[in-house]
């Protein structure tokens, strides 16, 4: 096995790349589970928005119109998991899991005509004499604006969760709805824009992936880039930053994979296709234990709330 072919400074700069549609959509869920809700649609919302992104993006021959409709198109699928759990009151698990089953047929039909069909480019962020910079300029300046808007989210998310009244109410309403609501918050009202927030994120994470990473489209390409994301939601104990750094451990994973794979190590791919489910049954069984207290859970995730209760 020849390791040297494998370039750490080209590993660490990819990885940064594999772990951004993670990032965003992991971001995404850690604000709808601060506010108490449990959505496991993430991979049918990414799903969306990447066809919805690739869609647009083609048609219109600007992919930020395509992040746009990517964003669009997670919010609105979000919404409908939020107006069924939130105001008819079905089951958070189930009608999440139906969520992305919808999502995926939904993204086979919409996808039918654009298979083999390449998107406009989107051109790396220019930082100049930055860029030329050796390792460090290949790792931090050659990159595109999804990536640092990726970073920038997370600083943003520990910030506002931490320091603003908007995240201090968005976790009281995770903590305890019944106190929230006695306190004259529109819970429901608040947990409905967590959801929508959470499905923008997570088309935005699906259209990185279609626009930017593959870039086409392929039916399923998300393979289960969903289920990924809330499971670092659940490693991290639903903190920002460990958000950042569980993403890009799994993203150093599947780079590292690769780049074993090119050097010469035989290392089944059935191993990273089989992730997905093992991680769902992990999350799923996390969730309805007591571990989730020990791990620093919103104490109200996943609980129904009614505003007559």
């Amino acid at each position: 096995m020849d390791f040297s072919a494998i370039n750490p400074t080209v590993l660490i700069a990819s990885l940064m790349v594999a772990s951004t549609p993670i990032l965003l959509a992991a971001l995404g869920e850690l604000i709808v589970e601060k506010a108490g809700v449990l959505n496991l649609g993430v991979e049918g919302m990414m799903i969306t928005g990447a066809v919805c992104g690739f869609a647009v993006a083609v048609e219109s021959g600007s992919p930020w119109l395509g992040f746009l409709a990517a964003m669009a198109g997670g919010a609105v699928l979000a919404l409908l998991f939020g107006v069924l759990t939130q105001l008819l009151l079905s089951n958070q698990v189930a009608t999440g899991l139906a969520l992305t089953l919808f999502g995926l047929g939904l993204s086979a039909l919409i996808g039918q005509g654009y298979i083999g069909i390449k998107p406009p480019p989107v051109g790396d962020v220019n930082f100049g004499p930055l860029a030329d910079i050796p390792v460090l300029g290949r790792i931090l300046f050659r990159h595109d604006i999804i990536v640092y808007f990726s970073l920038a989210m997370v600083a943003g998310t520990w910030w506002w969760l931490k320091s603003t009244r908007a995240g201090l109410i968005l976790r009281a309403v995770g903590e305890s709805h019944e106190a929230a609501h006695a306190l004259g918050y529109n819970v429901i009202g608040i947990r409905l824009a967590a959801i929508a927030f959470g499905g923008a994120m997570a088309g935005l994470g699906g259209a990185y992936l279609s626009l930017i990473r593959v870039p086409q489209w392929t039916e399923g390409m998300t393979a289960g880039a969903g289920w990924i994301a809330l499971a670092i939601v659940v490693f991290a104990s639903w903190r920002a930053g460990r958000v950042l750094l569980g993403a890009y451990l799994f993203g150093g994973v599947t780079v590292l994979q690769l780049n074993l794979q090119a050097a010469g190590l035989a290392v089944p791919v059935e191993y990273l296709s089989m992730s997905p489910y093992l991680i769902t049954i992990l999350v799923l069984v996390i969730m309805s234990s007591d571990r989730r207290k020990a791990l620093g859970a919103p104490a109200s995730l996943g609980r129904v709330f009614h505003a007559s209760s």
